[in-house]
């Protein structure tokens, strides 16, 4: 029992730690935020592939198929985190800024014959973002203006999965997650000149919802060495039962007089459908290759958005707020063997590239499209007692623009530890 709440109490750590932000990115304050990677250590070497991926010692959630090949033997437990440095590039501005973020914590172990459980703790979406613009508003150039973004928070999901393998080499499972979360965002619009009315808009979100997440996965043996597993999960969109809120408060310093107005969009945030297929070969046990596409339509849902309605101020949900995401992911893992003597032979070798699609609208415009790449490394964890455990190293490389809009580079260093213990084994003594 001990050994059960360990795992709990490192999650709750983790669900702590998640309360602090990720990103630094301007792009952060649109919609719910910049949506995060949901991918454990071993994904992330291979830029994020898994639909098709199933082994026996590794937590994949991406797929809950999977769980079904979790050994028998063993309990898997895995927790992630990343560093990362990002440069912002706009009109020959360029600026710097670091990160660091708990990223995950996720078990795994078989409860029956062809069965599997999963939970963990993941991110969704992440909110942190603060700067400001400056100008003169006449050609005298007296009066200026300071405009100042801010902005934090972000929403996480816990889940419950399970992986079940009704027929041989073919298993289907599904994730239930409680989805929570908030965020709070700001704009300033002060003047030089005291007698400019300063304006304030706060924008503020809380969400406490579910989300289900179905997989499948098929094998299709090719001969004594060769095997192609199909991958594909689903995710139904609906409507988080959130009130979005927006106050709007306009302050004369010289007479002291402030007036608020708060609008609230009722029940004006949804989930979109969202669907990914993949399929992975596998030769040998040692070397995987395999193509992902996910499509998250987020093109079918609104956001609320501040707005003029018939000559008046209105907080209404924009249908064009939102764009289809389409991300596209190529990737693969080689390992010679995990019985050879020598570490090389043992450490397994990732890479991945990935290609995403906007899912917002800017000012009208495309946001900003993404193209990444990583490489990483399965270094297994050797002593007396266990040689199933895996330090998970991977960096990574996101490039994010838009036609006249921020580009940002951002390089990531992802760290993941998997403890595999053997805990169900039943020891025999003579």
């Amino acid at each position: 029992m001990k050994k059960i709440f360990l795992p709990i109490f490192m999650m709750a750590t983790v669900l702590a730690a998640h309360a602090q932000s990720g990103t630094n990115s301007p792009y952060s304050q649109y919609g719910l935020g910049i949506l995060s990677e949901q991918s454990s250590g071993f994904n992330r070497g291979m830029n994020g592939l898994g639909m098709g991926f199933r082994e026996g010692n590794q937590v994949n959630f991406i797929n809950p198929a999977s769980y079904s090949s979790i050994d028998s033997l063993t309990f898997i437990f895995d927790m992630g985190l990343s560093g990362q440095i990002t440069n912002f590039s706009e009109n020959g501005v360029r600026k710097n800024a670091k990160n660091a973020d708990f990223e995950y914590a996720v078990a795994g172990f078989r409860v029956f014959k062809h069965v599997g459980v999963s939970f963990g703790i993941l991110p969704f979406t992440n909110v942190g973002y603060s700067y400001s613009s400056s100008d003169y508003i006449d050609p005298t150039n007296t009066v200026y203006y300071t405009n100042t973004y801010t902005g934090s928070g972000g929403l996480h999901q816990v889940y419950l999965g399970a992986g079940w393998e009704p027929l041989k080499n073919l298993s289907i499972g599904a994730n239930v997650s409680y989805l929570w979360g908030n965020y709070s965002k700001s704009i300033s619009n002060t003047y030089s000149d005291s007698y400019v009315n300063t304006l304030y808009k706060y924008y503020t979100l809380s969400v406490n919802n579910y989300k289900v997440d179905a997989g499948i996965q098929y094998t299709l043996p090719l001969g004594k060495k060769n095997q192609v597993t199909i991958g594909a999960t689903f995710s139904p969109g609906h409507s988080l039962k959130a009130d979005p809120k927006c106050q709007v408060v306009s302050y004369n310093s010289t007479t002291s007089v402030t007036d608020t107005t708060t609008y609230v969009a009722n029940d004006g945030v949804k989930l979109p459908n969202m669907i990914a297929a993949g399929v992975m070969w596998n030769h040998n046990n040692q070397l995987k290759l395999g193509v992902d596409y996910s499509l998250q339509q987020w093109g079918s849902v609104g956001f609320p958005d501040y707005t003029v309605v018939n000559d008046k101020p209105a907080y209404v949900v924009n249908d064009n707020y939102f764009k289809d995401r389409h991300k596209f992911t190529l990737g693969g893992e080689y390992c010679k063997g995990a019985m050879y003597r020598k570490l090389l032979s043992r450490i397994r070798y990732r890479a991945g590239v990935s290609y995403a699609t906007p899912y917002m609208t800017i000012n009208g415009k495309d946001g900003p499209k993404e193209i990444s790449a990583s490489i990483g490394f399965g270094i297994p964890i050797m002593n007396g007692y266990n040689n199933r455990s895996l330090l998970n190293i991977s960096g990574q490389w996101v490039h994010t623009s838009g036609a006249g809009m921020i580009t940002e580079n951002t390089f990531r260093i992802n760290i993941g530890m998997t403890f595999n213990e053997r805990w169900f084994a039943k020891w025999k003594v003579e």
